[in-house]
């Protein structure tokens, strides 16, 4: 709960749409390990120098099917 407040709190302050805030954290609580194991692999390209746009776009790409999948 408290995870998702700061969250929250983050995205709000990014500018996110709160119907989009609300969407990600349902599509989290589906699948926590899912995103634990995309922000994993998004660590590891990050740190053998691929940015970190570049990164994140080629590992959700991976997991688009089981991304659509939670929506």
């Amino acid at each position: 709960m408290f995870k998702n407040f700061l969250l929250k709190k983050m995205l709000r302050t990014q500018g996110v749409p709160e119907a989009q805030i609300d969407m990600f954290i349902n599509m989290m609580e589906k699948n926590p390990e899912l995103f634990k194991t995309i922000a994993e692999e998004i660590q590891e390209k990050i740190k053998s120098g691929m940015d970190q746009n570049t990164a994140g776009l080629s590992v959700m790409k991976k997991y688009e099917d089981e991304l659509k999948k939670l929506v």
